[in-house]
C-alpha cells in the first residue's frame, strides 16, 4: 500500500475530508512551529543583549500564545484523526461484510470465514494507528521540512545548505527499511489470518475432535501456527527498533553538524546571535517529522496490510448472474430443469459438476446419493442460487433472485441457530409469523415435545449456534423453520447425519410430513432415504446418473399445509 492509497479514498469517502483537515492542520502546525522558533530566538537573544523584562513582555506573551495554540492544534488533530479513523473503519467493515455476503457462501464459507472475521475485527482496528499517527505525521513530514528550510535559507544560506544535504538521507533510509519491513509485515498478517481461520475451524469442530481423540493433535497445530506468528511479529519489531535507532542516529548527527558549523561561525563573529539561535532551534524541527513518520510507519503497517487485504476482498468481482427477465415462477406447477450444467470453481482443474441434466417435476421427491466431494452440495447450491453454472442452462435462470428464494426452504446438514429464543430461531422461516403459527410449525416438526417441557418454553435462549440444544433438537428447529416457511420446494442436506438411530427416526417422520405436497430434493449418504423417493439419482465425480426412474402414479395434490 502506498503512503496514501487511492483505494482508501475510493472506498471510504470520509477519508477525503480527513485528508483535507489533516493537511490544513499540518500547515497551521508548521506555521506555529516557525513562529515559536522565531519568538524563542528573539526572547533568548534579548535576554543576553540586556533588554529588560518590560521590553520582552510582548514577545513572551506572543510565545505563550503560540505554545498554547500549538498544543490546541495538536489535540484537535488527534481528536479529528481518531474520529475519522472510527468512521472509515466502520464504513470499510460494513462494506467488507456486505460484499462478502454478496459473494455468497460458496466464496466466503469454510476457513475463509475465519479469515474474514479476523480481518473485519482485529485487522481493521489497526487502521486507528494509520489514521491517528501515521497520516498526520506524513503531512508534517511533507510540509514542515520544506518550510523550515525556506526560513533557514532566508536567515543563513550555509546552514540551509547543510540541512538540505543531510535531510534527504532520512527518507532514503526510511524507504530502504520500509521495503524490507513490508514483506515481513505482510507475512505476519497472513499468519494471523491463517491462525484466526484455523482456530475458528477447531472451535467449531471441537466435539468431533474430542470424539475421535484428535484434540491434542490440533492443539499442536495451533501452537505451531501461533509460534510462527510470534516469530514473525518479533522480526517486525526487531526491524522497527533497529530502524528507529538508525533514524535517530542520522538526525542527531545532522543536527550536530549544523550546530558545529553555526557555533564556529558564531565564535568568529560571522553570524548574529539571534540568527544562530533561530537556526539551532529550527534544525531539529526539520528532522523531527521525518523521524516520527518513520517510527509511526512501523506502527501503522499492520493496519496498512489489513487494508490491502480488505481492498482485495472489496475488489473481488461478484459472480456473474444472468439478468432477471422478470418471468413469474410458481414451483407448484413449473418444472425445474438443468440442461448440460457444468460448474467449475476457481483454482480447480476438475469441475464440481459436469454436463448435468436433471428435470424435477412439481411434487416430485428426488433423493441424491453419492460420496463426499462428489458434487451433491454444489447441486443444492445451484438450486439455492448460491452458485451459477460455468456452462449449460437453468430453467429458472431468468427468475428474480428474491422471488425464487421465497419459494425455497433449505434444511442444511448443520443448521445455524442464533443466540436468541427458540421462537425467534423458528421465526427466521417467515418474518413476522405469529406465536400460534410458530407453535403449529413446531408441532409438525416434533419440536413441541421438548419445548413444552422447558421452564421458559419458546422463550428459552438456545445460546450461540444452539449450544444448549442437542444435535437432534437443532435439526428439528431447522425443520420447524421449513414448515413455517411453507415453500413449494424443499432442499435437505443430510438431515439425519450424526444423529443416533432413535433421533434419526423421529427426524425422518418429520421430513415425511414436510415432503407431503411439496417438491423435495434430499441429499444423503444413507440409502434408507430411497424408500421415500419417487426418483433416485447418484452423483459421482461431478457426473449424474439415474438409479431409479419415477413410476407412473396418480398426481399428488399440491395444496400446501399451513
Amino acid at each position: 500500500m502506498k503512503p496514501l492509497d487511492p483505494r482508501l479514498l475510493r472506498h471510504a469517502r470520509p477519508a477525503r475530508t480527513f485528508l483535507a483537515v489533516t493537511v490544513l492542520l499540518g500547515i497551521v502546525t508548521t506555521g506555529l512551529v516557525l513562529a515559536q522558533a522565531a519568538l524563542l530566538a528573539h526572547v533568548l537573544a534579548g535576554a543576553f543583549d540586556g533588554r529588560g523584562l518590560n521590553g520582552l513582555r510582548p514577545a513572551l506573551g506572543a510565545l505563550l500564545a503560540v505554545v498554547v495554540a500549538r498544543a490546541a492544534v495538536h489535540g484537535l488533530s488527534e481528536a479529528a484523526a481518531l474520529r475519522y479513523a472510527g468512521v472509515v473503519r466502520s464504513l470499510l467493515r460494513r462494506r467488507l461484510v456486505e460484499h462478502a455476503l454478496r459473494l455468497g457462501p460458496q466464496w466466503s464459507g469454510g476457513r475463509r470465514s475465519g479469515e474474514l472475521a479476523t480481518l473485519a475485527t482485529r485487522g481493521l482496528d489497526a487502521l486507528d494507528v494509520y489514521f491517528a499517527r501515521y497520516l498526520p505525521q506524513l503531512v508534517l513530514a511533507c510540509v514542515t521540512p520544506v518550510a523550515v528550510l525556506a526560513v533557514v535559507a532566508g536567515a543563513d544560506v550555509l546552514s540551509a545548505v547543510v540541512i538540505g544535504v543531510t535531510l534527504p538521507l532520512i527518507p532514503v533510509f526510511m524507504i530502504l527499511v520500509g521495503l524490507h519491513t513490508r514483506a515481513r509485515t505482510e507475512r505476519q498478517w497472513r499468519l494471523l489470518e491463517r491462525l484466526g481461520g484455523h482456530f475458528l475451524d477447531v472451535v467449531e469442530g471441537l466435539p468431533t475432535l474430542k470424539l475421535f481423540n484428535r484434540a491434542k493433535a490440533q492443539a499442536a497445530v495451533i501452537r505451531e501456527v501461533t509460534g510462527a506468528h510470534r516469530r514473525a511479529t518479533m522480526r517486525v519489531l526487531r526491524v522497527a527498533f533497529l530502524s528507529a535507532l538508525v533514524l535517530e542516529l542520522l538526525s542527531t548527527l545532522a543536527v550536530a553538524l549544523v550546530a558545529v558549523e553555526v557555533g564556529l561561525r558564531l565564535l568568529g563573529g560571522g553570524l548574529p546571535y539571534e540568527t544562530a539561535l533561530l537556526v539551532l532551534i529550527l534544525a531539529p524541527e526539520a528532522y523531527l517529522p521525518l523521524r516520527t513518520v518513520g517510527a509511526q510507519f512501523h506502527a501503522g503497517m499492520e493496519g496498512v496490510a489489513a487494508a490491502e487485504r480488505a481492498f482485495e476482498v472489496l475488489e473481488t468481482p461478484l459472480p456473474a448472474r444472468p439478468a432477471a427477465s422478470g418471468a413469474a415462477v410458481d414451483l407448484r406447477r413449473d418444472t425445474i430443469a438443468l440442461d448440460g450444467v457444468t460448474v467449475r470453481y476457481p483454482g480447480r482443474d476438475v469441475p464440481a459438476l459436469s454436463d448435468v441434466r436433471l428435470t424435477i417435476e412439481p411434487g416430485e421427491r428426488i433423493v441424491v446419493l453419492g460420496p463426499s466431494g462428489a458434487g451433491k452440495s454444489t447441486l443444492l447450491g445451484l438450486l439455492l442460487r448460491f452458485t451459477e453454472p460455468s456452462s449449460g442452462s437453468l430453467s429458472f435462470a431468468g427468475v428474480p433472485l428474491e422471488e425464487w428464494r421465497e419459494q425455497v426452504s433449505w434444511v442444511p446438514q448443520h443448521p445455524h441457530l442464533f443466540d436468541g429464543t427458540i421462537a425467534d430461531n423458528i421465526r427466521l422461516g417467515r418474518s413476522g409469523a405469529s406465536l400460534a403459527d410458530i407453535r403449529r410449525a413446531a408441532r409438525q416438526a416434533g419440536v413441541a415435545e421438548f419445548v413444552d417441557a422447558l421452564p421458559e418454553g419458546y422463550d428459552t435462549h438456545v445460546g450461540e449456534r444452539g449450544a444448549r440444544l442437542s444435535a437432534g433438537q437443532r435439526q428439528r428447529v431447522a425443520l420447524a423453520r421449513a414448515f413455517l416457511r411453507d415453500a413449494p420446494l424443499v432442499l435437505l442436506d443430510e438431515p439425519t447425519a450424526h444423529l443416533d438411530p432413535l433421533t434419526a427416526h423421529g427426524v425422518q417422520d418429520a421430513v415425511e410430513r414436510l415432503a407431503a405436497g411439496r417438491t423435495v430434493v434430499l441429499v444423503s449418504h444413507d440409502p434408507a432415504w430411497t424408500r421415500l423417493a419417487d426418483r433416485v439419482v447418484r452423483i459421482d465425480s461431478g457426473h449424474l446418473t439415474e438409479l431409479r426412474s419415477p413410476q407412473p402414479a396418480p398426481p399428488r395434490p399440491l395444496e400446501l399445509t399451513s
